[in-house]
């Protein structure tokens, strides 16, 4: 329940000038409060009104988590001196604060930002020194406007401290000229609120600020349903819908837009394309690169090194005979520029992968090998016997001074590599590709390794599946099941899944298992026991070896409920574990936890201390080995590093007993629990289960409805992805 508090800033305990989070404690009427939240520009001395709700610290008791707040006109005397003396204006201490409010009174603040010459007259302040006094306290007012003009509005306070990061004293001016600059990327706002504010400040409904950001916002939002562009067509009528305005307005703001380069507007795959420029500009470049790439042969080099007589000597050392695919794959690897390699479970991809690696070295080519995700990274490098590094580590992916995402390696830095080998490829958006395609050096082979029948990636395109329908690229696919493969009941349901073969529920297998479950409710308990109870007792397999998957977020079996109920089962609360609230989620010392976005900048550390560095990426799954309420922080043992958070990074992390079948791409666990309950139509698809199904390396055991498991396997809809990738390279290889 919200609440609202007035009182006085007696002391700032924290402040983070970036995102404007702070702690402070605040002089009340009923006594002294900690109030913690965005709370930016705030010092000493000023008088505010708080809203937001009271939360329990398990360390420092209860405290105000706070939403929204306003800054009070400061007139008492001495209230103006204790801000004055805060050291919040710089070039004033105590002793001059108090000569100030002595000759002013409550006229200091307004003599301090409008007619500092008067300042002059307190001893010790030279007319230089006044002006940089009033600049300094003009600062800190326009911070203050801005936030007591957002805050009317109910935009988020870190908006506040984002654009004013920004654009400094004119911040309010700009905000007042283009409310719709707010729902920019870098700054947050949704464009609803940015929308009531323009319309609240009098801008007309069909004024091009308005129109242009409705078009900006039905392109960007459709990033998220994986789309590179919109066309035209669907573009037109969805923003017209979106604010109210007829089409041609539409047409006229897409047309300005195009002429300050905002979009792009392309005839591609059939459609008049609406592309973002940068999505547009990192098309066009993948496609131009692997073209390239496609383009150049080292057949004369490969065959003078004798390619085959290598191959065969790799089959000696390593005691195999490669299937002819998988020969082929290797010859082809040695001969071109860039080749992708497919295929399902079992069919040798990883075999094939080894000796492509092999075969590099042979060639005396410095090979570099990468994933998209961190446990994907780890698994090649299990797999392969070399280090393996994502794809943003690889690249030295960081933060610019802008906040912007960028890349140590690109066209002006690649890397030192002749080879690179990228794993799970399926996840690659259009963004990455380009990232990744940039900072290799002329001349570099690259090998893409996926499964294509696996789930499109969460971000933009389809690039894995655009390269292979192409058929510009060479492509080897892997069919044949291996003979140790083929006695997987895992291995063989996820063939018979993905060619629309409900698999036969009453076969027994050593590593699948089904278990019928009705209800909801049924599903949820038998999982539960699976995980703390029968699967580590009956079969010696540690909770923290098994995955918990489902297709949806919501319901009795989804993963929100299962979280909770998996934790008080593996994890019990005990009055010495401790605890921390963030957002809808309790994290408690022993929990499970995995990152859901990418950080640059957080500092990690090995288990030794000896080796440290920067960069936690999504996907990655660690275990709260701390929870330090003094200094604020808490700790996650990512297996192979440390890493500590602020409290208010925590939005950065999830409980991961149980996940979606989509956050667990790119990863393996040795044991699955997959619940298959009613949900979403467009979450019961085969995709969703085949993929689910190959997470699991050595047991998998399905609980639910089998006609959910049916109308799963027999549901091959597949959201169509705008993208322009496969005609273009289609074009350049015709």
């Amino acid at each position: 329940m919200q609440v609202s508090i007035d009182g006085t800033v007696s002391s700032v305990v924290f402040a983070n000038t970036e995102n404007g989070f702070s702690i402070l404690r605040l002089e009340t009427d009923e006594g002294l409060v900690t109030v913690t939240g965005s709370i930016p520009g705030v010092s000493v001395g000023e008088r505010l009104t708080l809203r937001g709700v009271w939360t329990t610290h398990p360390k420092f008791g209860e405290q105000l988590n706070v939403e929204s707040f306003e800054i009070k006109p400061l007139s008492d005397s001495e209230d103006i001196y204790r801000y004055l003396a805060s050291g919040a204006v710089k070039h004033i201490g105590p002793s001059k604060a108090r000569d100030i409010v002595e000759k002013f009174g409550g006229d200091a603040l307004h003599i301090i930002e409008n007619e500092p010459d008067k300042l002059t007259s307190i001893r010790g302040i030279s007319v230089r020194t006044a002006r940089k006094i009033s600049d300094e306290f003009r600062r800190h007012a326009s911070l203050r406007r801005l936030i007591d003009f957002l805050t009317r509005y109910n935009i988020k306070l870190i908006v506040a401290a984002r654009i004013y990061r920004d654009f400094g004293d004119d911040s309010l001016e700009i905000v007042r000229e283009n409310p719709y600059l707010l729902t920019a990327e870098q700054y947050g706002a949704a464009f609803s609120e940015a929308d009531a504010m323009a319309l609240d400040m009098g801008f007309e409904s069909d004024c091009p600020e308005r129109v242009s950001a409705a078009c900006i916002f039905v392109l960007t939002h459709n990033l998220n349903n994986g789309h590179v562009f919109i066309s035209k067509e669907k573009l037109i009528p969805a923003a017209g819908q979106l604010i109210g305005a007829n089409h041609e307005t539409i047409k006229e703001a897409l047309f300005a837009l195009c002429e300050c380069g905002e979009i792009v507007i392309e005839a591609i795959a059939g459609v008049e394309g609406c592309y973002l420029r940068h999505l547009h500009e990192a098309e066009l470049y993948a496609a131009r690169r692997l073209s390239e790439m496609t383009a150049l042969s080292y057949v004369e080099v490969a065959d003078g090194d004798g390619i085959r007589e290598i191959i065969n000597r790799v089959e000696r050392e390593q005691g195999i005979e490669y299937a002819d695919m998988q020969k082929m794959t290797l010859e082809l690897a040695a001969k071109n520029g860039v080749i992708v390699l497919t295929g399902g479970p079992g069919t040798g991809k990883t075999t094939t992968v080894r000796g492509i690696l092999t075969l590099f070295d042979a060639m005396n080519l410095k090979t570099a090998l990468c994933a998209p995700t961190g446990r994907a990274a780890k698994r090649l490098s299990e797999t392969c016997f070399k280090d393996a590094a994502t794809i943003h580590r690889l690249l030295g992916a960081r933060l610019d001074d802008d906040g912007a995402l960028s890349f140590d390696h690109d066209e002006n830095n690649p890397l030192n590599a002749d080879a690179v080998i990228v794993d799970e490829s399926s996840m690659i958006d259009i963004l990455l590709m380009r990232a990744l395609l940039a900072g290799l050096k002329t001349g570099c082979r690259l090998v893409m390794v996926g499964d294509a029948d696996q789930l499109p990636p969460v971000g933009p395109g389809f690039v894995f599946a655009d390269i292979i329908r192409s058929g510009a690229v060479p492509t080897v696919s892997l069919s044949e099941i291996f003979r140790q493969a083929a006695d997987s009941g895992i291995i063989k349901c996820a063939h018979d899944v993905n060619n629309g073969i409900m698999p036969d529920l009453t076969a027994k297998y050593t590593d699948l298992f089904f278990m019928r479950r009705q209800s909801e409710e049924l599903i949820a308990e038998a999982v539960t026991e699976l995980f703390s109870e029968r699967l580590p007792k009956n079969m010696g397999i540690d909770p923290s070896q098994i995955q918990v998957l489902t297709p949806t977020l919501k319901s009795i079996a989804g993963t929100a409920l299962l979280n909770n109920k998996l934790r008080e089962a593996v994890n019990p609360k005990t009055p010495t574990k401790k605890e921390k609230q963030s957002g809808d989620f309790i994290f408690r010392v022993g929990d499970k936890v995995m990152q859901i976005r990418n950080n640059y900048d957080i500092v990690w550390k090995s288990d030794d201390g000896l080796r440290e560095g920067t960069g936690v990426f999504n996907g990655d799954i660690g275990v709260i080995k701390d929870i330090d309420f003094g200094n604020e922080m808490l700790t996650v043992d990512y297996e192979d590093k440390l890493v500590v958070y602020l409290f208010e990074q925590l939005l950065e992390l999830e409980p991961a007993f149980a996940m979606t079948v989509h956050k667990s791409q790119g990863s393996e666990y040795q044991a699955v629990i997959l619940a298959l309950a009613p949900g979403v139509p467009a979450l019961l698809i085969r995709g969703v289960l085949y993929t689910a199904m190959t997470r699991a390396k050595k047991l998998l055991v399905i609980i639910g409805q089998p006609e959910i498991m049916e109308r799963m396997v027999h549901n091959e809809r597949k959201h169509r992805r705008y993208s322009g990738l496969r005609a273009r390279l289609a074009e350049s290889g015709s």
